[in-house]
């Protein structure tokens, strides 16, 4: 256990080990016939994942080397969808999204959980 999860603990705070997963897409990314974010979005309600949220960029870029973001006349700024829940939880819900990423990047980081609703 790290210092930290002993502090919290010790704090009277419960803590779990966790799995967050970032998908990098852009605004402009459609599943089917609608939003890959909103499609993303769609599956880990389904899947009834612990939490998940939509971070906006306002520019970035990736292997391409090109510059994301949000134009007049085209808006494909950079999007983050963040998802928190137990590792095996996580590692599910990706098989079941795999079909939708094209060339997304997908970001995995083991994550301490603290339950503050607990004290």
């Amino acid at each position: 256990m790290t210092s930290t999860n002993r502090a919290l603990v010790n704090g009277g705070f419960r803590s779990s080990r966790g799995c967050r997963l970032t998908v990098w897409i852009e605004v402009q990314d459609h599943a089917r016939h609608g939003s890959l974010m909103v499609e993303l979005l769609k599956r880990a309600r389904v899947a009834k994942m612990a939490g998940v949220t939509v971070f906006e960029g306002i520019s970035g870029f990736g292997a391409s080397g090109a510059v994301h973001r949000t134009h007049l006349l085209r808006d494909d700024a950079p999007l983050a969808v963040v998802v928190v829940d137990r590792p095996e939880r996580v590692d599910a819900f990706v098989g079941s999204i795999g079909e939708l990423l094209g060339d997304a990047l997908l970001v995995l980081d083991d994550v301490t959980i603290v339950d503050v609703r607990s004290s």
